[in-house]
């Protein structure tokens, strides 16, 4: 017959001498996690549990072994490691938003009760963007969940027509968009349609395709809502809609206003954009 140790990696070998010393010391080997051999070369993580075997007079004359295997215990642990990773960054990155928010928020507010205010609404915005996020194991969300749900504070959901193709969101682009559109939610409880019971929002969103070089394109448009007199051009939610948003998906993006309607346009990368990548059309 063949060797035990044909079923011991090479890296692995010493270990059969300390568990027979062990052994023959009378200990019992428990939970040993380590790696086997199989006939077919490929090797395999077990656990291994090995206890003396004792005559009547109680002298150890052999040992019993039981070999586990936990393939699918090391590839969970695996996945919760990869998890952890990418909670870790998710976790740093909002933080990185949150005191940016604040930095840009202080700057631009008049008095503390303002600047209060407007951060708790902001980091309520990002909550909301986050619960989308785990609610999905952050593999993304859609356009219109996104929108949705950054709208329900202000209500008036029924005045939203939403119009574009299926497509989730990647977790960054659902983080920098959900911003986007709590600032385009917020300027029209202000001044837009949002602020009364007259007008429409319409939300269209499309890909398009151009010698191989997919685009994520993306319009907000505000119309037949209170007359817009003034909009502020150097606040926040400007920063965000006009620098922040398109930067973040490595896009561009861009805002117009005038008395009748707002419109607010932004085109990325679609790989920048979509979670699972399609096949071009």
């Amino acid at each position: 017959g063949k060797p035990i140790t044909m079923l011991f990696p090479p890296e692995y070998r010493d270990e059969e001498a300390m568990i027979i010393e062990r052994i023959r010391n009378g200990d019992r080997v428990e939970s040993f996690e380590t790696i086997r051999r199989r006939k077919d070369g490929t090797d395999i993580p077990v656990s291994l549990t090995i206890s003396p075997v004792r005559d009547g007079a109680g002298r150890i004359v052999g040992a019993s072994k039981i070999a586990r295997d936990i393939t699918s215990a090391k590839e969970s642990e695996e996945r919760i490691r990869m998890l952890m990773r990418e909670v870790n960054h998710r976790v740093k990155n909002q933080y990185a938003v949150i005191l940016s928010m604040i930095r840009e928020t202080n700057k631009r507010s008049g008095s503390p009760d303002v600047f209060e205010k407007q951060v708790r609404e902001r980091i309520m915005a990002l909550s909301r963007s986050h619960d989308l996020l785990v609610s999905a194991d952050w593999k993304g969300a859609t356009v219109a969940d996104l929108l949705l749900a950054q709208a329900k504070p202000f209500g008036r959901e029924d005045a939203i027509g939403l119009h574009g193709p299926a497509l989730v969101l990647t977790p960054n682009a659902v983080q920098y968009l959900g911003i986007a559109f709590h600032e385009l939610c917020t300027n029209s409880a202000k001044y837009g349609v949002l602020s009364g019971r007259k007008g429409s929002i319409t939300l269209n969103w499309k890909v398009t395709d151009e010698d191989g070089d997919r685009t994520f394109q993306l319009t907000w448009t505000e119309k037949d809502g209170p007359r817009v007199k003034a909009i502020a051009h150097d606040g926040f939610g400007t920063v965000v809609l006009n620098r922040v948003a398109p930067a973040a998906l490595n896009g561009t993006g861009g805002g117009t206003y005038d008395a009748d309607q707002v419109v607010w346009a932004l085109q990325a990368p679609l790989s920048y954009v979509e979670a699972f990548q399609r096949g071009a059309a």
